[in-house]
């Protein structure tokens, strides 16, 4: 049914995905240093969680409206995504420049709520613009590319900190104060995602639609606030069935990474590296190293998707078979940070949840894609969204909390045990998709 469209070379895809770059800057420095700015704000570690409630929260509300206005959204000179990258770009960009600027949890629990709305704004149109521009057979090698920028952003900006202090910025400050470091690094993230997004709609056309006399009538015939929220909720309730299925996987994966943004900092600098004093110059210290080694799944996650983006432009791949496969190397990675008797040893960990972090960034959405309305896409992948807000939204609510104590024990640390047990379920629900539409390019 897209057949028609022409196929693009990498560097056309990579040039219409770069804005991604900008995009996970944001939710790299969000997911790698928000819990470390509660913590130094006087945050304690079971709180965190619902300090983090507001970002699921909006994603479930913004991407689904976002996707269905891009979709009945075309201008001939601004396109049909781009008016949305940009709006996401100049909200974001603000959001990520004052977040370490907050004196107190509620104005930081603030912020990150404007930070994930606006980079949701911007967000789920990527998606949906690789669907509109590429053909079924090069899905695959689209959303690589996208996963390939998006481990570049993830690993620079992860060490973001790190770099200012080695660079000579302070490290620490006074209690309850965001050192320079991480206020630097937020500066420059907020720089780069407004530039790399902006690259990308300047240099990328969009296709109009393909009647664009009929695509007016049915605009013109469903105006209105209230059909608009009708017909979300009539395409939730008539959702493709490849699309629940791939609901449980996605619950199971983004309910393991959002332990993980959680926790990760408050799990390893207290159990590798014996820091607990949010204000010593030891907790600062293992923080940016936590930073450093959560950079790993990102470089890890960026010749991760190399490889399959190579591979994927030369050969038909099983998404469902490499998607498992990913996922359960990612839950070994997690449950092995528990064991492990040297902090270099993390890179070896976080070099496992790479594998997983590329393949989720990339294989359900081609799975997806190939199972959809291409008429409906943005909200379609709008609502595929929830599949990711709400396992956030449960863990936020006491479900993290909850189940690595029951399970596991009291220790924080026992929280990359959940993640990693959780990754592992997520890889071997891919068992229940069977449709091979989805399955194979």
């Amino acid at each position: 049914m897209t057949d028609h469209k022409k196929r693009l070379s990498f560097w056309q895809i990579w040039n219409m995905s770069f804005g991604f770059l900008g995009i996970q800057f944001g939710f790299a420095l969000q997911g790698g240093f928000m819990s470390r700015i509660f913590q130094t704000l006087g945050a304690d570690k079971d709180t965190i969680p619902f300090l983090w409630i507001a970002a699921p929260l909006t994603g479930l509300l913004v991407q689904p409206i976002v996707g269905y206005l891009s979709d009945r959204t075309w201008h001939p000179k601004f396109g049909r995504r781009k008016p949305f990258f940009f709006i996401g770009a100049v909200l974001s960009t603000i959001a990520l420049f004052f977040a370490p600027y907050s004196s107190a949890l509620w104005m930081a629990a603030g912020a990150l709520w404007i930070l994930d709305a606006s980079i949701n704004i911007s967000m789920e149109p990527f998606r949906a613009l690789v669907a509109d521009k590429l053909p079924d057979s090069q899905r695959s090698y689209g959303f690589v590319v996208q996963t390939l920028i998006i481990g570049i952003g993830t690993w620079v900006a992860s060490n973001l900190p790190w770099l200012m202090t080695q660079l000579g910025v302070p490290n620490t400050a006074a209690a309850g104060v965001v050192p320079d470091s991480v206020k630097y690094a937020f500066g420059i993230g907020a720089l780069v995602l407004f530039t790399s997004i902006l690259y990308t709609i300047l240099t990328t056309e969009e296709y109009p639609p393909e009647d664009l006399e009929e695509f007016e009538k049915e605009k013109a015939a469903n105006q209105g606030f209230l059909h608009g929220f009708k017909e979300i909720f009539s395409n939730i309730s008539s959702m493709p069935k490849v699309m629940k299925q791939l609901g449980l996987v996605q619950f199971f994966s983004w309910f393991a990474f959002f332990t993980m943004w959680s926790f990760a900092t408050p799990a390893i600098t207290e159990h590798v590296f014996g820091a607990t004093d949010t204000s010593s110059a030891a907790y600062n210290d293992a923080a940016d190293s936590v930073g450093n080694y959560l950079g790993t799944y990102g470089l890890v996650s960026m010749f991760y998707a190399l490889i399959l983006a190579f591979v994927a432009s030369k050969i038909k791949i099983n998404r469902r078979l490499l998607h498992l496969v990913s996922l359960i190397a990612g839950g070994c990675g997690f449950i092995l940070i528990y064991f492990i008797q040297e902090p270099w040893m993390l890179h070896i960990c976080f070099s496992l949840v790479g594998i997983a972090w590329a393949s989720i960034l990339s294989m359900p959405y081609a799975m997806l894609s190939s199972s959809v309305n291409p008429k409906k896409m943005g909200v379609y992948m709008g609502i595929f969204n929830m599949f990711i807000v709400i396992p956030q939204i449960v863990a936020a609510l006491g479900g993290v909390n909850f189940l690595y104590k029951l399970i596991f024990g009291e220790a924080v640390i026992n929280t990359m045990l959940l993640a990693g047990t959780l990754l592992i379920l997520a890889g071997l629900s891919n068992l229940f998709i069977t449709d091979p539409k989805a399955t194979h390019d």
